[in-house]
């Protein structure tokens, strides 16, 4: 820290000085001019599960936030089930209009659900049980127009001591999650949808380089990923993740993680460069929405100032 201090005289002074020179630079007015890229920032609905979707979509309109990742935990809509599948007979397609217009009404889009079912249990009958259990949210997504579909591959852990390699890693498994989404792939032609995976350092998309490998043998366009940075973190740099993934990435989770620990925190509450994250986010994949997730009703606001906060510091412009 420089111990030269001014007065509040000299500072005005020294920058009443320095303007002509910023004038006259045309690489300074440009710098000043220019915005970085632009980025869009969401939410994901999942912790606000006391909140109804009316109240939601009135609440984040308020905060300015215009996109939402769909999670179907609300109050009023409650058919979310992580890892696994739950009974969804009462999406009727008119509650799906309904739903969805609560939100739109208010101003706010819909990105993407949230689906997140097992497509690695070693069972075939579970398997399928879950496949089909994506259809039908593929089914209530096209019922309230949104095309696109978030999951992890799941995660599964047999009775009795645990085996030498993790069930994700076993050689069969990558084989059966290839022809898993190959399937998946098709019921998502059928419907012009898209299914975006999401990695998890302790999951079967372990990496960055993993799941672009994966992707790239699938080859399918209905099958892309998400990004979540905070969840790679522990294994690679944030430039490693953009540089492999690039190509397939539709979505962004804007969260937070410690280094060497295994739960998420908000935005601005881990070891994430928040800087370096949005920089590349704008740069590398401006289509893709960054969407706040792991925060609910009493932190939200603080993370969403903490992402804000980054787009400004860093020249970026919210759209």
């Amino acid at each position: 820290m420089s111990k030269v201090q001014l007065n509040r005289r000299d500072a005005l002074r020294a920058g009443a000085a320095l303007l002509p020179l910023a004038a006259a630079s045309p690489a300074f007015s440009k710098e000043a001019a220019e915005p970085k890229g632009e980025v869009v920032v969401g939410m994901a609905t999942t912790s606000f599960r006391e909140y109804t979707n009316q109240r939601l979509a009135r609440e984040l309109a308020q905060r300015g936030v215009h996109t939402v990742q769909l999670f179907l935990t609300q109050s009023d809509s409650n058919y979310w089930k992580y890892n696994g599948r739950n009974d969804l007979s009462d999406l009727t397609p008119a509650r799906c209009k309904e739903i969805a217009d609560t939100y739109r009404t208010a101003g706010l889009s819909i990105h993407s659900i949230g689906v997140y079912t097992n497509l690695i249990h070693p069972d075939e009958a579970e398997r399928k049980a879950n496949l089909d259990y994506f259809q039908a949210m593929i089914e209530v997504g096209a019922r309230m127009g949104v095309r696109a579909f978030i999951t992890e591959a799941g995660h599964y852990y047999a009775e009795g001591p645990a085996p030498r390699v993790p069930h994700h890693f076993q050689e069969e498994v990558w084989g059966m999650m290839v022809a898993t989404a190959k399937q998946l792939a098709t019921v998502a032609d059928r419907y012009d949808a898209t299914v975006l995976v999401e990695p998890f350092f302790r999951s079967f998309f372990a990496s960055a380089k993993r799941t672009r490998v994966f992707l790239e043998e699938v080859g399918s366009p209905r099958i892309r990923a998400l990004l979540d940075p905070a969840n790679l973190l522990e294994i690679n740099d944030l430039e490693e993740m953009f540089d492999q993934l690039e190509p397939w990435i539709d979505c962004l989770h804007a969260k937070d993680r410690k280094l060497h620990v295994d739960r998420g925190v908000p935005a601005g509450q881990g070891d994430l460069d928040y800087r370096k994250f949005v920089t590349l986010a704008a740069a590398r994949t401006p289509n893709a929405p960054l969407i706040l997730e792991y925060v609910g009703p009493k932190d939200y606001d603080q993370a969403l100032a903490h992402l804000r906060d980054t787009i400004r510091q860093v020249g970026v412009v919210e759209r």
